[in-house]
């Protein structure tokens, strides 16, 4: 038995390493991709075709997980990851690879909540604390070393080694896996939610790709955003609906009405928005405002990520002395404090002074992310193991989509209207002989100010550009993108307030010494009244 779960930890470790590394590594292999594809305008879609499939089917491979068994559903998501990586390294242009990659998030999304579940079945709360803390670290841990990895293998050897390599390891993974685990065998027949599965992909995909290119590619009020925000209402709400009626529901309305269950994925939610926001945003800020390379930006985001390895592994220890309402409050408090700092940067920011205030966020994140899910477990029954710990990845990643969507709208419409009272004057009054220079950054201002921002505090783009730009314009450019930018670093620390506020109405959640599958399936959550 020893062995049998050895093997297992191993495989588990090896899949989620393997899956988490793969976006990372992606991105770095990119801009060769376009280079050997073009199809420059399709990149984008690399990231968010995954993004959506694996968003859309994470709810419903934790249902199946609870119907058919974790073994099933588990080598059945490795298998699809395994082939669609093939497919990706083998792929002839950019839309074949933007599909492989759309079947690969279907694989990726069935893996992630998977582990967690595992860890739920095979361990005690106490114990699954510890070992869920490590996992969450091993999430940061691809953050850090992905894009190395990535810049590795494209210089190496190829591109398409990006995806290959998933193919050796992937099948590791499945062979310690299916050594380790258990089969399952149900009991009577299987009733699955087809119509259910159908709205919420529907409804889901539409509501994130709605968000993904309202603002961008289409503007906000077009008939296509418009539409694809009421075809996800009119999905979503027949699938609530369906929910309500159907035996073996994907995610139960009836869950909804735990206090425990709402607010634990709320305080997750709103997590989410802050925390990629500031992964989002704080980049821009360095590259733009302190003038540091791409990279080096990147690395500003190394002490966030290494702190929130550190202290998702401490997290899983001392939620046992502090208790889960208590940790989950501290590590948001201390989120907070990281988006007050992030509020004070300004032009004379330091990249030594950016990192410290990384640090604070990394360590807030990692003191709340693995216990959201731990708290789940330990307050429902096996029966609804699969359900809950996937519904907690689930809504942290639509919390994400959320926060990158709404914060860079904020900015937008912050930088719109402050480039136009600054900068457009000062545009207006250029030489004639300026003028075909300055058309295209007036029209920016109204559309697309990240493009402007991109162009005007680029050096080599200010070499092509008469001198007054650098003189007279930059400096207006610079204030209003730190202004721009401590406001959605404003809003961030309010979405993160907003889970402080709410996490003392979470109930005494106690990490019990049996394993949740000793709880009987038809008993209420473990819950005493807050105090």
């Amino acid at each position: 038995m020893i062995e049998r779960r050895g093997m297992l930890m191993a495989g588990l470790i090896i899949a989620m390493l393997f899956a988490a590394l793969d976006g990372t590594i992606v991105g770095t292999a990119m801009p060769v991709i376009v280079r050997e594809f073009g199809g420059l305008n399709m990149m984008t879609w690399l990231t968010t075709a995954y993004m959506l499939s694996s968003t859309a089917v994470v709810p419903i491979a934790g249902k199946l997980a609870d119907l058919i068994g974790r073994k099933t559903v588990y080598l059945t998501g490795l298998t699809i990851f395994i082939v669609a990586s093939a497919l990706c390294g083998l792929a002839q242009d950019m839309t074949q690879l933007i599909w492989f990659r759309a079947i690969q998030g279907i694989g990726g999304g069935v893996m992630m909540p998977m582990a967690m579940i595992i860890i739920g079945d095979m361990f005690t709360g106490k114990e699954r604390a510890k070992w869920q803390g490590i996992f969450g670290a091993i999430y940061g841990l691809s953050s850090v070393i992905g894009p190395q990895v990535g810049g590795w293998i494209v210089d190496s050897l190829n591109w398409r080694w990006v995806f290959y390599i998933n193919l050796p390891v992937g099948v590791l993974a499945m062979f310690f896996i299916a050594g380790g685990l258990k089969s399952f065998k149900a009991t009577g027949p299987v009733k699955f939610d087809y119509a259910g599965m159908f709205t919420m992909i529907v409804g889901v995909v539409s509501l994130l790709m709605a968000l993904s290119l309202g603002g961008v590619d289409y503007a906000w009020g077009s008939w296509q955003i418009i539409g694809m925000f009421a075809l996800a209402f009119v999905s979503l709400f027949a699938f609530i609906r369906i929910e309500s009626k159907v035996d073996e529901p994907i995610l139960p309305v009836k869950l909804f009405k735990n206090k425990t269950f709402t607010l634990l994925n709320s305080v997750g939610f709103l997590m989410a928005v802050g925390m990629f926001g500031a992964i989002m945003f704080v980049p821009l800020f360095m590259q733009w405002i302190v003038g540091v390379s791409a990279t080096e930006s990147g690395t500003v985001m190394t002490p966030l990520m290494i702190t929130m390895i550190v202290a998702s592994i401490l997290g899983g220890q001392l939620v046992q002395k502090l208790g889960v309402r208590r940790q989950i409050a501290i590590g948001m408090i201390i989120m907070a404090c990281g988006f007050g700092l992030l509020t004070t940067l300004d032009v004379n920011t330091t990249k030594l002074t950016a990192s410290s205030f990384m640090v604070v966020l990394g360590l807030g994140m990692g003191l709340v992310m693995p216990i959201l899910t731990l708290a789940l477990q330990e307050s429902f029954p096996k029966s609804q193991l699969g359900v809950v710990t996937s519904s907690s990845q689930f809504f942290r990643q639509i919390g994400g989509t959320f926060g990158m969507t709404i914060l860079g709208a904020i900015m937008n419409s912050k930088s719109t209207h402050l480039l136009h009272d600054r900068l457009v004057p000062v545009l207006d009054t250029m030489p004639a002989d300026n003028a075909q220079a300055v058309a295209p950054f007036k029209e920016m201002v109204e559309t697309n100010p990240q493009a402007l921002y991109s162009s005007l505090l680029d050096p080599n783009v200010l070499k092509t550009l008469p001198p007054v730009f650098t003189e007279q314009v930059v400096p207006i450019v610079k204030s209003s993108l730190v202004t721009a930018l401590q406001d959605v670093f404003i809003y961030g620390l309010i979405f993160v307030i907003l889970g402080v506020l709410i996490t003392p109405f979470l109930g005494h959640i106690k990490l019990t010494d049996r394993k949740n599958e000793k709880k009987n399936a038809q008993q209420e959550p473990e819950i005493t009244p807050s105090v």
